[in-house]
């Protein structure tokens, strides 16, 4: 599966660096680079799964970009209660899972103007992993580097959002179904929301 995944992005790349020298990156308006909180909803379990990502896209055409992502969701949560004939009580408990994901696709948006509207499909995987270890930069690098296959599945993910720049600067809103597929395809709400810049 590790092989998969570095020839995916080996050619991801090739197609990426030779359409983004033809444009010019001293233009404007040709690379898109961002920062991310994630928000998953595993209908599997009733999970909330909560984290922060990246993403880089390139214009292959003024209104089409290839997009790369990728986020690590260390904090979930699950309610659990019971009533009985006098009272009920309602808690939310912490799990030990962890998720990464990485996806590639194309995204098509509107041209012109500060507030663009999008829809993307993006193919890729989904890790499930059990952790202990603290929410830090080295323990999502730990989970990128100890990917194995047992635990990988493969993704679609369309979704739709808008963005908002302010000069290069921007906000962006993404909303979408994150399908994981093992025995079926296994639908879960996918947010996530952060600033971006663009060259």
């Amino acid at each position: 599966m590790k092989r998969f995944l570095y020839l995916s992005l080996a050619v991801s790349l090739l197609l990426i660096v030779p359409s983004a020298r033809a444009q010019g990156l001293g233009e404007s308006e040709h690379v898109n680079v961002g920062v991310l909180g994630n928000f998953v909803r595993l209908s599997d379990g009733s999970l909330n799964m909560a984290g922060i990502g990246a993403r880089f896209s390139v214009n292959v055409a003024p209104v089409v970009q290839l997009e790369a992502e990728s986020a690590y969701d260390f904090e979930q949560g699950f309610s659990r209660g019971f009533t009985d004939s006098t009272t009920g009580t309602v808690s939310i408990e912490r799990t030990n899972l962890r998720v990464l994901d990485g996806l590639f696709g194309p995204k098509l948006q509107t041209n012109k103007g500060p507030v663009r509207l999008f829809a993307t499909a993006k193919g890729g995987f989904m890790n499930f992993n059990v952790s202990h270890a603290p929410a830090t930069f080295s323990t999502v690098g730990n989970a990128f580097e100890n990917l194995r296959g047992s635990n990988i599945y493969g993704v679609f993910y369309p979704g739709a959002g808008v963005e908002a720049f302010w000069g290069p600067i921007g906000l962006r809103l993404d909303v979408g179904d994150e399908m994981f597929f093992r025995n079926g395809a296994h639908n879960n709400l996918r947010v996530s929301f952060g600033p971006t810049i663009r060259f």
